[in-house]
């Protein structure tokens, strides 16, 4: 399984410009990274596969250490969306607006961060859905089994970093 995630996980890594990164470990689908040139450090996991398909888009929670940034909630659409479309992330029974470009998208300030990692933390499962720039809907589905601890990973890796 670990393997597994870690051949879903490399191509995220290596699609931004090369840097040497730290693996921090994986815990379930989550996995954890430490990039000390920038530095920073984050959680990050790929949607669940629909059959047939290859998973697109990550959920991360980042951590920036000279910004003072910490918990930081990014999220890569598996598609474009049309750019009136709402992007609404769901984590167990809590729902949050999140802001968007054509196909990121984040909490709007840290308190939002804060609130949705809280539910990260007692959630099984989130997703997040908007329309895309087809006009049709779409829904990327997450497991949050590991995601607590590999959110805590990340933030210990750069605890004393600066």
């Amino acid at each position: 399984m670990r393997r597994i995630l870690a051949l879903l996980i490399l191509p995220l890594i290596v699609a931004t410009p090369a840097q040497a990164r730290d693996s921090l470990g994986i815990f379930e689908s989550w996995g954890v990274f430490r990039d000390p040139a920038t530095p920073r450090c984050y959680a990050i996991a790929q949607p669940a596969a629909r059959r047939g398909q290859t998973p697109k888009g990550f959920a991360s929670i980042g951590n920036w250490p000279r910004q003072r940034v910490r918990g930081q909630v990014h999220i890569r659409l598996s598609r474009a969306r049309t750019a009136s479309a709402p992007v609404t992330l769901v984590v167990g029974e809590r729902r949050f607006t999140l802001v968007a470009g054509q196909i990121d998208a984040w909490a709007p300030d840290a308190r939002s961060d804060a609130q949705i990692i809280a539910a990260m933390r007692s959630a099984s499962s989130m997703s997040i859905a908007s329309i895309g720039a087809n006009g049709r809907g779409f829904a990327d589905s997450y497991a949050l089994r590991g995601a607590a601890t590999a959110i805590d990973a990340a933030a210990l890796g750069c605890a004393k970093l600066r």
